[in-house]
Order: structure tokens, then sequence, then C-alpha cells
């Protein structure tokens, strides 16, 4: 099956007067349609750098991609102009951020923020787009969507207004939506119908998704695929049944050791000691050296290529 989407060697650099900070650093991945890709890793790993990165979004002045692609249906988006750009985002790519105030504006209603969407990429009138607005709000579990559709977003919950985001992305039925963290701020019972919506986008329409997270329970319950990064880089990919039956990065390891468990008696957390590098100061080997205990010499001096281990599970580490 062809990928929808191909990133070959990223890399997204900011740059000061000082330093060099390499926020996303070679990173190679696929998306194939109708598949969810879930991205893991501390914070700081480099996961929504990376997908700002796809969608064109690199923040500040000083920031940029310095190489590689961003094949999307084999055109490389990093080579589109910004309004080329913008004809794809919110129609063929669509992006949810944790906070669902950084894409809602507070003094537009509901309905009008979803609308605007839809007339800026579809040939509709203002009527026939409300139509679908209360259509979509209704797909994303608001039985009442006709009063949802005249409510300004501080009038809605944290788990109401992700819906929302969620309807809105899905307006136009973009064939890949990233989804940046979507459910950290969200409770569990508000998570897990938030999950589910994304299954239900995945089956029922088809979507490609790139599910960013910190929490290894949500890759768990929704990914087909799996990226862990660190440190600007991936150190560990293939299917999610695989990494999570036979994990090999130290790292990996150390993230799978710090789940808590329902069933032993020790209750204590596994803690990953130390922090992420800076990325204005990477050190010249294995970027997870510092911290690992298995770390041999030659880890802390020649940086370790990602390996083909088996078929499709590829693994950044020499010891393995």
């Amino acid at each position: 099956m062809e990928a929808l989407l191909k990133v070959r060697n990223l890399k997204t650099f900011f740059y000061n007067e000082k330093s060099v900070i390499r926020a996303v650093d070679g990173v190679d991945f696929e998306v194939k349609p109708g598949r969810v890709l879930c991205i893991v890793g501390e914070s700081g790993s480099g996961k929504s750098m990376t997908s700002l990165s796809i969608m064109g979004l690199v923040p500040g002045a000083h920031g940029r991609i310095v190489d590689g692609e961003v094949l999307f249906d084999g055109e490389d988006l990093v080579q589109l102009s910004e309004e080329q750009l913008s004809d794809l985002r919110g129609n063929k790519i669509a992006m949810i951020f944790q906070e669902p105030m950084t894409g809602l504006n507070p003094l537009f209603k509901i309905g009008e923020q979803i609308i605007e969407v839809l007339l800026r990429h579809r040939k509709l009138s203002r009527r026939e787009a409300r139509a679908i607005a209360i259509q979509q709000l209704r797909s994303v579990g608001f039985p009442k969507a006709e009063i949802i559709v005249d409510s300004y977003p501080h009038q809605l919950s944290g788990g109401m207004r992700q819906r929302v985001m969620i309807a809105m992305m899905m307006a136009c039925e973009p064939k890949l939506l990233i989804a940046d963290e979507p459910t950290t701020a969200l409770d569990v019972t508000i998570q897990a119908q938030v999950l589910d919506l994304m299954r239900r986008l995945k089956d029922e329409k088809g979507t490609s998704i790139i599910f960013i997270t910190h929490d290894l329970g949500v890759v768990a319950e929704l990914a087909d695929d799996m990226v862990v990064m660190y440190a600007g880089q991936i150190v560990e990919s293939g299917s999610a049944d695989i990494v999570f039956d036979q994990p090999l990065h130290p790292y990996t390891l150390a993230l799978m050791g710090s789940i808590p468990s329902m069933t032993e008696e020790n209750d204590r957390l596994t803690a990953i000691p130390g922090t992420v590098p800076s990325a204005a100061n990477f050190p010249p080997g294995c970027r997870f050296a510092e911290r690992c205990s298995a770390a041999r010499s030659s880890c802390f001096n020649q940086l370790p290529e990602l390996r083909e281990l088996s078929p499709g599970h590829l693994v950044r580490c020499d010891l393995v």
C-alpha cells in the first residue's frame, strides 16, 4: 500500500546569535491510508515541532526547515508557497491542537467558524455550509447541534470545545488529520469519547491520523503504527503490536517500565533519571546515553544509525 505521507530526513532548526537549536534532526516515517500513527516521547523530544513542520507552521522568525522532504500524495509540501499551503490546511490536511482555544476564536460563534472553513475550501452557499456545520456537530456527539452552532467557545466545556475542533477540522473531510495531544487536558471520560471518535473517523471515513501523545495507554488503544522520538530523532518505530510486544531501544523500554501496573503488588513507579538534553547542545554520541543504564563507552562517542532489525521494525541503538 502506497503511503499517503512520507517524511524524509526532516530537519527543522532555530537560529539565534549564540547557537543552533536542532528541534527536529533527521526524521523519517510514513503514514499509510486509513491508519493511525502515534508519535510518543517526553516533552522536548520534537513531536509537536515535527507536526508543525509538516503543516508549514514552524513558529517564529528564526525557525525554518533546513533539509528534508514532506511528501503528501506525492507532492513535497516543503517546496509549496504559503498560498498553496493555505489551500491544503483545513482541506486535505487538518490539525487539532492540545488546547482547543488555540484554534477557536472567542469572538465568533462556533457555527461561524465552521462555516468559514467550508466557504474557504468548498463552493457552497452560507445556508448549505450552516447545514453541514450542524451535521458535523451531530457527528461528534452533540445531540442539540442547533444550539451549539450558535454558542460561543467560552460557553462550552473543554471536552465540548475539543469535539468542536474535531468537527471543524473534519468538515472538509481531509485525507490526513494531525492531532497534537488532543486528550491531555481532558478528564478520562471525555478522553475516551474523543478516542472513540478518532476510531470512527478512521473506520468510516478512511482518514489517516497522526496522533501525538506521551500517554502509552492511548497508543495501545488507538495506534496501528508507532514512532518513539527522543531529542529530535526517532529512536524506534514499527507497527504498534511489534513495538509493544518487542521493545528494543533502552528509551522505549524505560517508557514501558514507567507505566503503572494494575496487577503488580509493588506500587513504585520506575522513573527515567535525568532530562532530555538541550537541542542547542546535543552530545556527539547516543543522545540517550547519559540516562541509559546499559550504555557503554562507545555510546557516548558515536551517534548510532536507525537500523531495520526485522521487517518494519527500526531501532537506533548499537546495543541491540
